[in-house]
């Protein structure tokens, strides 16, 4: 029996939301369909993908190294197909981006460029903010959100995840004292994201109680990282932000064994029917770029 392309595209969303309800929805088909296709594909190759237990699915070890190995050409075949669909001009119209202030400008402005270089007749345009915009009334195609995303109707697809980390300048801890247990927190001053509550951010693999709120507070990661730097406080960032801070010793990861929720970094885009090329070939692109392991890590 030999594999077909219409399985491996649903292979690969199957991969990409761990739900064959969610597939079915976002394909148009019946959840048979995908099964069958699923089961039709683990025929031909001989192995197991997907697991089974209580209406749920895991994705193997083979099914995420077949992934690994399989996106790049297959996001290479539909990019040329969908070219020549497109005619000689390639892609064209406006393709508009919210993203993130601190991610968006240290990783998605260069991603982006090199999207526009391949694309020379689409617009595109990339807007920075923190707040959940609400794409639709904004007229934005798409988003890029880190963290987990709140229920709702837009269609997510997960590019990859990125570890947090509690930091403090070395001179906090020289003044306030080491932190040397997650008892100790509760004794500390937490810098404030003004976008959600202090307990909604301090979330970790098992419970601990939480630092106090700090006299400071901001709406932006990268300005949170400022005042950490300057001694104000402990905080818990992303490491896409003080990843740079770490290495050259101008923070601390305070409690490194303490591991907190990983935040998810994630494209997502109001339903439609039929998806325009420029949106589908732009998530590919997010996709490729970032791959399963992140590259700030």
């Amino acid at each position: 029996m030999r594999w077909n392309i219409n399985e491996i595209e649903t292979f690969l969303s199957v991969v990409d939301t761990g739900s064959i309800s969610e597939t079915a929805t976002r394909g148009g088909l019946s959840k048979s369909v995908i099964s069958k296709r699923i089961s039709d594909l683990e025929k031909a190759l001989g192995v197991t993908l997907f697991t089974r237990h209580a209406g749920r699915i895991r994705v193997t070890d083979a099914a995420l190294a077949l992934a690994e190995r399989v996106r790049p050409a297959f996001s290479e075949l539909v990019m040329a197909t969908e070219w020549v669909a497109e005619g000689d001009h390639g892609l064209q119209g406006r393709l508009r981006i919210s993203a993130p202030m601190s991610f968006g400008i240290r990783h998605v402005g260069r991603m982006a460029a090199n999207f526009a270089s391949m694309h020379p007749n689409l617009d595109i345009a990339i807007e920075y903010d923190d707040a959940m915009v609400d794409l639709a009334r904004s007229g934005f195609d798409a988003a890029i959100r880190v963290g987990r995303m709140p229920d709702s109707t837009l269609v997510v697809r997960k590019v990859c995840e990125d570890p947090r980390a509690i930091v403090a300048s070395p001179e906090y801890l020289e003044k306030h004292g080491q932190i040397n247990r997650p008892e100790q927190l509760r004794e500390h001053a937490a810098i404030g994201y003004q976008n959600k509550r202090l307990g909604e951010i301090w979330q970790f693999d098992r419970p601990v109680d939480p630092p106090v709120p700090s006299r400071v507070m901001t709406n932006n990661g990268d300005a949170m990282r400022d005042m950490a730097l300057e001694g104000l406080g402990i905080a818990l960032l992303p490491m896409f932000i003080v990843y740079d801070d770490l290495k050259h010793e101008r923070l601390v990861q305070v409690l490194p064994d303490l591991a907190p929720d990983p935040l998810p970094v994630q494209a997502v885009w109001p339903p439609v029917k039929h998806m325009p090329p420029k949106l589908r070939l732009f998530i590919d692109h997010l996709a490729l770029s970032f791959g399963q392991r992140a590259p700030w890590q």
